[in-house]
């Protein structure tokens, strides 16, 4: 069986992007990270794509929803991507978008809250 192609959206440094990059080929093995799509030009992010080989695209909503298509993306993955998408493109791909954390906001959102501190802090409070 073929595995689904994902399309990971991110803004900035990319830790979620890189604990999906670690984690394919074991924990993540029945999808394959074939695009890595950043609405920030200069985001860290796009570098650790480029490192492990996945292409990379730099784009804002109207044009994003060509290129996960043109590429034949199945799964969308939210990971740290700080824009708010519009109803016409969640509704284009029902099902088929998964945002990392969004429980934790906004409960532990602010200045000073990104990367892994949202994450220490959630744990520290007794989030489970």
């Amino acid at each position: 069986m073929a595995k689904a192609k994902i399309a990971v959206l991110v803004s900035g440094g990319g830790t979620n992007l890189q604990a999906l990059i670690d984690a394919q080929g074991t924990v993540l093995n029945s999808g394959e990270i074939t695009l890595v799509v950043s609405n920030a030009r200069g985001a860290y992010a796009l570098e650790r794509a480029k490192k492990a080989g996945i292409a990379t695209e730099t784009v804002f909503e109207p044009r994003l929803m060509e290129i996960l298509d043109a590429t034949g993306i199945e799964v969308i993955i939210l990971a740290g991507f700080m824009t708010i998408l519009t109803e016409r493109f969640t509704s284009h791909y029902p099902r088929r978008i998964l945002n990392v954390h969004p429980a934790l906001i906004p409960s532990f959102c602010g200045e000073g809250f990104y990367g892994l501190k949202v994450h220490e802090e959630a744990l520290k409070y007794g989030v489970k």
